[in-house]
This record gives C-alpha cells, structure tokens and sequence, in this order.
C-alpha cells in the first residue's frame, strides 16, 4: 500500500552524506513494512535484524563497537558477505538492543553500507542507551495512514486527488457525486482508521465485524505493551487508556482525573500520561491561554484533551455498533469526540502541534494550529448546525488576537463566508504545516565593523 514514508526513504538515500535513519512510532504503523519492501527494491543487499524475534542477535554489539568488529560479528551472523555501497542494514524493534543504537555512531563514520533502526517504544526509556548517537541520525516520526494514504488504497485516483486539491486551493465547490463518495469515503476511514493490517483487511472483506477483531488484537498488544515496557505505574497508564473513550464521548472532552479516582492528582499520574504520548498511542491537546504567537509559551500543560492516535481504535474500544451508526451517517453530538478525535491524529500528521482553546466569555475551540506567522482557529462540526459557531465568532472579535480567518470542518460542501472558510471533513487532507526545508539565505553585512 502507498505511503508517504517511500518519498521520505528516497531521499534519505539519495543523500551523499546520509547518516542513519531512525524511524519512530507506535507499533503497528507499519514501519517495518515500509522499510522491508524500499529495503528489496533499491538495494542489491538488505540486511534485516529484529531484536524481539531474533533475540540472539544482540550478541552482534555485545563486545567492542569499533566498526571493523561490528562488522565482521555482522557478517558472521548472518552468514554471508556484503557489498560497499549497495547494502542496507535495517535495526528492528531496537529499543531491545540499546547497544545496537550507541554502535550506530560508529557503522555511519565506517560508512560501507546503509544503517536504518526502527522501534516503537523509544520514547519510554524501557532500556537505557549508553550513549546516544547524537549527529548521527536523522529522525522520521511515522504516524499510522491518514485520510490520502486511505483514499489511494481504497482506489482513489490521482486525477480526482488533484481535483479535490484545486478546489481546496481555489475554493470553489465540489461536484456533488464527488462531494458524497468522498464524505462516505471519510466515514469509512472513522471506522476503519489507519492502521495498515486493518485498512488491508477492510480492503480485501468489507466485513466490518473483522476490522473490529483486527483492532481489538492491536488494542491488546498496546496493554500487553503496558505492561511489559512500562517500569512503574501500569495500573495508573492501563487506567487512562482504558478511559479515553469515556473522557471524549463528555461535552467538555478535557481529561478529568476524578473519573478514575476521586481527589487524584495531576503530579501522580503525570508519569503515566507522558509514557502513553511517548508510546505513540495517546496524542495530549494542550489549552491555550490565549491564542497569540508562539504559540508554545501559552500553552497551559495541566489542562488538556487526550486522544488516541488512531480513531479507529477508538471506535474499537468505545460503545458497541457504534461502527454501524457512524456508516449510516448518525455522528451526532455524542459522537463529537470520535469525530474530533480522526481531525486529532490527521492535523498531528500533516505537521500540526495539538492545541485548542476554551476561555471564559469565549467558548471552546477545537483546535488551534499555527502556520508560520498566522494563527487559525478551527472547529470540527458533526451535525448540519455547523453554521453555529459562537466561539469562533467571539475569538475573531478579539483584536489584540489579529485572527485574520477561521476554518469550521463539516458535511456540507465548500463555502466562503467573510472571514470563516465552510470545508467538507475530508479536505483537511489538504491542510499541512508549511515546510522549513527550503533554503532560507540571508546577507550577513559587517561592513559597519
């Protein structure tokens, strides 16, 4: 299946001076996938290594790290010979060898072959690194399928991507045969989510009823994850993962505490929510104290929204058939947070910080992101009052907040309306944070000196 990662390990390899490349997320994203078919199709040697599955591997980085015995002890492992320059070796799950990370500095400075290291619960310390191989990795955070990578699988033809493009670019209204495919195509993709097993599945059946059991087998790998990663805690983690569901289906949606303990408090369970952001299974959405640039510094770090990274894992865990009165079309109020939850992960994904804004004599916003140096609120409507949007007119009143516009997310087609932009869900596809990676030179004067 089509995934955006395949341009990102292109031009990881293209480059003369690559170092190793390290790539994160939750299990079942699909990383290994990814790595394993670039791996066979670019390169006349690939080199796999997983420390969960072949344990016995560690032993290759047990002894002296210099390169030379790196790779002798490499070769001999697996028993054959490699070529400069046209091997790759890929790392898998190396959060098991912490030894195989530190060794990393060394294989890249060697620089015969190619070194890619996967693993999905890096964040959490589970075994510490001796020492980190600091300017010699570059980092790629991969998140599961979203909306794009969802519609290619299911058929979508690059023709009417670019048309929905142009119309998101220029504005204009999209054909009602194409609106309708396309906002069913968004449903499916709420029930279904973007985990790679579970889109094949859905793919290749149909037959919600085995979507659901594929992703309850991955909802018991994140708890079986709880509790062999997790070094303290695993009650109060279990505790705040199991209760996600509950926390979003609540009209305010904020993370309340006291519906898992009465009086508990923050700086207990802090731990606990820090280890379910770095697993990559939860994604926190932190409260602005007002929405001014940066944005960063007013963030409020106790009050937030917690949401899982795959909304259809939420449908998984939330109330039963739920899946069928989201198919007929029935996202009403209570299934807001469902709702909101698939904008959660898609706005993470396409480079957005998670943040949101609920103020006194203002009202609640769903989401407020930042691209480069303007501020836009956005709110994610469900029902066909999606025209009523009293927080988002009160917050571009507000002058010293210099809103110039604000997006509302909904079933209806494109519309303008002054300063507020009507999008149909499944157009936030479209909405990314700007790329830095352009050069940006600048004339350094010192004649005055």
């Amino acid at each position: 299946m089509y995934r955006k990662a395949e341009k990102i390990l292109q031009t990881w390899k293209a480059n003369p001076k690559k170092k190793a490349l390290l790539i994160t997320g939750q299990r079942q994203a699909g990383k290994t996938y990814i790595v394993r078919e670039f791996g066979k199709a670019n390169y006349k040697h690939y080199v796999e290594i997983n420390f969960i599955t072949t344990p016995s591997a560690k032993d290759i980085f047990s002894g002296d790290l210099n390169a030379d015995t790196l790779i002798m002890n490499l070769t001999a492992f697996i028993g054959k010979s490699l070529e400069k320059g046209k091997t790759l070796i890929f790392l898998d799950e190396i959060q098991e060898c912490p030894n195989a990370r530190t060794a990393i500095k060394f294989l890249v400075d060697d620089g015969r072959f190619d070194y890619i290291e996967s693993g999905s619960l890096l964040g959490v310390q589970y075994k510490q690194v001796p020492s980190y191989p600091v300017g010699y990795e570059e980092i790629y955070q991969m998140y599961p399928m979203d909306f794009e990578e969802f519609c290619v699988a299911n058929g979508v033809q690059p023709s009417t991507l670019d048309y929905l493009r142009e119309c998101y670019e220029k504005q204009t209204p999209i054909t009602d045969s194409i609106h309708q495919t396309m906002s069913n195509l968004f449903k499916y993709y709420i029930v279904v989510g973007g985990m790679p097993d579970v889109v094949k599945r859905f793919i290749n059946t149909h037959d919600i009823g085995q979507v659901v059991n594929v992703q309850r087998d991955i909802i018991t790998q994140y708890r079986q994850d709880i509790s062999k990663y997790s070094t303290t805690g695993k009650n109060m983690i279990n505790n705040i993962f199991d209760n996600i569901p509950s926390q979003l289906d609540d009209k305010n949606r904020r993370f309340m505490l006291s519906s898992i303990q009465k009086n508990a408090r923050l700086r207990d369970y802090e731990d606990s929510f820090v280890w379910l952001s770095d697993a990559g299974v939860a994604l926190p959405c932190y409260n602005l104290t007002e929405p001014k640039i940066p944005l960063k510094i007013n963030e409020q770090s106790r009050l937030f929204k917690l949401y899982m990274s795959d909304v259809g894992l939420l449908c998984a865990m939330s109330l039963e058939n739920i899946q069928f009165e989201i198919l007929q079309g029935n996202l009403s109020i209570n299934m807001g947070g469902i709702l909101e939850n698939a904008f959660a992960e898609l706005l993470k994904a396409n480079g957005f910080a998670l943040r949101y804004l609920n103020k006194k004599n203002i009202g609640e916003l769903d989401f407020v992101v930042q691209q480069n140096d303007e501020v836009m609120p956005i709110e994610i409507k469900s029902g066909k009052d999606y025209k009523t949007h009293a927080a988002l007119n009160n917050a571009l009143k507000v002058k010293e907040w210099n809103l110039k516009k604000g997006i509302v997310f909904c079933m209806d087609n494109i519309q303008k309306n002054e300063r507020i932009t009507y999008l149909p869900w499944y157009l936030v596809m479209f909405l990314k944070q700007n790329n830095h990676d352009e050069a940006m030179i600048v004339n350094v004067d010192l004649s005055g000196l």
